[in-house]
């Protein structure tokens, strides 16, 4: 793996830039919380780490390599350390999916015999707006009956094959002064220019899975728009892609975990489905998935249920969710002093409501190990008098209680289908995730931490 750039270091925004096409690349390549995690086992595959089932014994050895699933949407994967005697977990912590609409069960809607639209439904908090006149698609999984077994595979229509008409401005010529959309009404998009037999889209699917179309059994589709990623602006300083929040800080995350290495930690990598619906599921932050994985490790290292009390005492998770960045035509939506920009370096998110589970110990610990990467902190926080979103860190700990910041990079237009982020942000949380996992984080005293690479703890 090449170094990251060094912010003093000659052709270093070449370097970003690099960074910042593999993250796109990625992207592109997962347009569900499906695809995301199938790309993300590819990856860790390549780098050697061994898949276990939720469903079988787990049989693994001090230094090994290892990755779990969840509904084939979210993945925990980790690394165990050779001296354990006094281990703890180090975890980061992203979301796989975005805000997006979902295809109906019965999904053909005919008008007029003149066109064929596509029922839909909102899949969490989006601007609606942004998917007007886009050249979109469908992608997901689709459960395939094969002989006497069900099989789950994965789907993209990758051509342009929908779009959300809006309606002209002659007709709705209050448009640019309010709108008010509706999901059921306004939000359908074009499939055809006729009325289609009642299984033409079925057929549609079944011919790119090469199947029958009575073996589709079950599908979980969903809409994705189609615009090419891109790197942009006057000195080429921003990047522009669906799915930013949060791909990017799980790809991010992703890199710096593998090549991350600590002898005398556990490193765990989660990336949860379903936080833009509340994470309430069994593959979600509040799901016991982080939970029934941390305790089976201890388990098959041969640990006591004393020992993982121990090492969660200890233990430490960023929680990796993007942040809004300072918007240039709305500056006063920020807060006046903890306001942030993109390629200004990793956003550390705050609430007093505990939306956000940073506190001064998590915060002090964050920058102590940022410094030592050398990457540049940044602090966020709602105005008081508007009310934000909240993310993982906090829902996971209903699970499992650790030491928790909650962290981010700064983008523009959350939740449109096209976000807008910084060419080098990416970059900077790979540093700070593979200094995090390398570090072990040793409390030596009550209330006195210490960070080390090696830490034979108490």
């Amino acid at each position: 793996m090449k170094n990251l750039p060094d912010e003093a270091a000659q052709g270093g925004i070449t370097m970003y830039r690099e960074v910042a096409q593999k993250l796109l690349s990625f992207i592109k390549s997962s347009p569900t919380s499906f695809h995301a995690v199938w790309n993300t086992s590819g990856i860790l595959e390549e780098e050697g780490f061994e898949r276990l089932k939720e469903g079988s014994a787990w049989n693994i050895r001090p230094g090994g390599r290892y990755y779990v699933t969840r509904n084939g949407s979210s993945i925990l994967a980790f690394k165990t350390g050779t001296q354990m005697e006094n281990y703890s977990f180090h975890i980061t912590a992203s979301h796989s999916d975005s805000p997006t609409f979902k295809l109906k069960e019965n999904a053909q809607i005919d008008v007029r015999g003149k066109y064929t639209v596509l029922n839909t439904e909102g899949y969490g908090g989006m601007l609606c707006s942004t998917w007007f006149d886009r050249p979109l698609s469908l992608a997901g999984r689709v459960i395939v009956k094969e002989g006497n077994s069900l099989a789950s595979r994965l789907l993209d229509i990758d051509r342009d094959l929908l779009m959300i008409p809006s309606l002209a401005i002659h007709m709705n010529r209050e448009v640019n002064e309010k709108q008010s959309l509706n999901k059921q009404k306004d939000m359908l998009p074009v499939y055809s220019g006729r009325k289609m037999d009642a299984d033409a889209l079925k057929n549609l699917v079944a011919d790119e899975l090469e199947v029958e179309a009575e073996q589709i059994y079950g599908t979980d589709l969903y809409l994705y728009n189609r615009a090419e990623p891109s790197i942009w602006g006057a000195e080429e300083e921003f990047i522009s892609s669906p799915r930013l929040d949060d791909l990017e800080c799980a790809y991010a995350s992703l890199q710096g975990f593998l090549r991350g290495e600590n002898s005398e930690t556990v490193r765990v990598y989660a990336c949860f489905d379903n936080e833009e619906v509340g994470s309430q599921t069994k593959q979600g932050a509040a799901s016991t998935f982080l939970s029934d994985v941390l305790t089976r490790i201890n388990a098959a290292l041969g640990k006591t249920p004393e020992d993982l009390s121990r090492a969660l005492a200890s233990s430490f998770m960023l929680s990796c969710d993007n942040a809004h960045a300072v918007h240039p035509n709305y500056p006063e939506k920020t807060d006046v002093c903890n306001c942030v920009y993109m390629n200004e370096g990793i956003v550390v998110k705050s609430h007093a409501g505990q939306k956000y589970t940073s506190d001064a110990v998590s915060i002090a610990l964050f920058k102590m190990i940022c410094e030592k990467a050398g990457v540049p902190v940044q602090f966020f926080a709602n105005r008081s008098d508007m009310n934000g979103g909240s993310t993982l860190g906090n829902i996971a700990m209903s699970q499992v209680s650790v030491n928790t910041v909650d962290i981010g990079l700064a983008q523009l237009a959350m939740h449109s289908s096209f976000e807008t982020a910084g060419v080098k942000d990416a970059a900077y949380l790979i540093r700070a995730a593979e200094a995090f996992y390398k570090s072990h984080i040793c409390e030596m005293d009550a209330g006195v931490y210490e960070i080390k690479e090696s830490c034979t703890g108490k």
